[in-house]
């Protein structure tokens, strides 16, 4: 098939945004099939520059980062990067006849604000949602910035994987919606064989404001994670987290080592070097995620998983999809937290062999794309 596949790469320029969408591309073309990269950013390319700390509208920056994540992977000249006003990358003339036979349009996290003539040329149009809770709430509010180009998807699919059940609050606005999960492409993720001494994690204190819905409030990471706060403080065990929005002495007060995450993030390559670096992650998700317990699991563990690193994470519901125990150890609150260090670290190597091996059955690309493809096409 051709297909295009959008994402936010360019904008958020950051090495873990660069990944979550990487996988797909060469996942797809590892199968067969012709993909062409788009980021279509509506009306003004609106960019945080990592480097000097400011917004610029200028494209000369999304356009080098963009060259510098996928010239090394063979999709130089097969992206696209545009505004109403103006493009970068692929010629705009050349990829509106591209759109001309292409199969299906994918839009990962956003969709596109600006509906243009050649997004309606495909065959079929799909939005992958990875923000549950928070992306139907926009939707059930009528939010214009992303429920027209939900509506415009033929198929809407999502990696709350407990969506739709009567013990999981997330509205259904939008819908129906499929489930999928975040895929990994193991020949770029291989199994680093010396691990580090830290449980690590790469996170985002707060992205966005918090939502309400029915009375419930739904906030961000900055509502979760305060309750693990002292937990360096009652195990030997050593973390190290690479954190942005919040400042690093917030974090090294309760004995956590703390690294910018725009640093760790500033590159595809630095960014997995530090997944290989790391003893396992120790990951707390956003306060949404957990409260909705919609079986969210992010598209940075799964490349923990690959590396045969297991992952340390607070329950969200994985247990009725997931295998967890070894491999994927879940807590509900430091008390469990502490054991589930104890677990990994008592048989590490067997925790280690059983994180590659839920990588390879559960989240391959070869294994989650084939049926996301079967699913979108029908």
């Amino acid at each position: 098939m051709k297909i295009v596949f959008a994402g936010t790469i360019g904008q958020s320029g950051l090495g873990g945004q660069v990944w979550a969408t990487l996988q797909y591309l060469l996942g797809l073309r590892a199968l067969g099939h012709e993909v062409v990269y788009l980021e279509d950013c509506g009306p003004e390319s609106h960019v945080w520059r990592w480097d000097t700390a400011e917004w610029t509208l200028n494209l000369d920056y999304p356009e080098a980062f963009l060259k510098s994540c996928f010239a090394p992977y063979g999709f130089a000249g097969r992206w696209i990067y545009r505004t109403d006003t103006e493009s970068r990358g692929m010629p705009l003339a050349d990829f509106q006849r591209f759109c001309k036979t292409v199969d299906l349009i994918v839009m990962r996290a956003v969709p596109f604000r600006t509906w243009r003539d050649e997004y309606d040329l495909p065959r079929r149009r799909v939005f992958i949602d990875v923000d549950p809770g928070f992306t139907q709430i926009s939707v059930a509010e009528g939010n214009d910035r992303i429920t027209p180009g939900v509506a415009r998807a033929d198929k809407r699919f999502t990696v709350a994987q407990h969506i739709g059940e009567p013990d999981c609050p997330i509205p259904t606005a939008g819908g129906p919606w499929l489930k999928t999960v975040p895929p990994v492409f193991l020949p770029e993720w291989p199994v680093a064989d010396l691990a580090g001494k830290d449980f690590t994690s790469v996170m985002r204190w707060r992205g966005f404001h918090e939502a309400t819905f029915k009375g419930v409030t739904y906030g961000q990471r900055d509502m979760e994670f305060p309750a693990y706060l002292e937990l360096p403080r009652q195990t030997s065990q050593t973390f190290c987290i690479a954190a942005m929005g919040i400042k690093p002495e917030e974090l090294t007060a309760h004995g956590w080592s703390a690294l910018a995450g725009e640093v760790v993030s500033k590159t595809a390559a630095s960014y997995r070097e530090f997944i290989q670096q790391s003893r396992a992650e120790f990951s707390v998700p956003k306060n949404a995620y957990v409260k909705t317990r919609g079986g969210w699991f992010s598209d940075r563990s799964v490349c923990y998983l690959a590396c045969g690193r297991p992952v340390l994470i607070e329950d969200t519901g994985l247990a009725d999809w997931l295998p967890v125990g070894e491999g994927v150890v879940t807590f509900h609150n430091p008390e469990t937290a502490l054991a589930g260090i104890e677990r990994i670290n008592a048989d590490y190597e067997r925790q280690r062999r059983a994180a590659r091996h839920i990588a390879e059955t559960v989240f391959s690309t070869d294994r989650v794309l084939p049926a996301f493809l079967e699913a979108a096409m029908s």
